[in-house]
């Protein structure tokens, strides 16, 4: 259970980085990604799902 909150925590301080570094491009690529089609979202997210369970893996050994 801690892993769990520690690494939404993580998630929660890269992404308030990225607001907080740069709204106007974080604005901007909110913009665009509304513009993809419903499948090209969920193969994106499927990707990043794939690559964060990468990463944990990698780091879990």
């Amino acid at each position: 259970m801690n892993d769990l909150l520690a690494g939404l925590g993580i998630a929660l301080v890269l992404e308030g980085l990225l607001w907080a570094a740069a709204p106007h491009t974080a604005r901007r690529a909110v913009e665009e990604i509304a513009t993809f089609s419903t499948g090209r979202i969920q193969i994106c997210a499927v990707a990043a799902v794939a690559l964060g369970v990468f990463v944990v893996w990698l780091a879990r050994g």
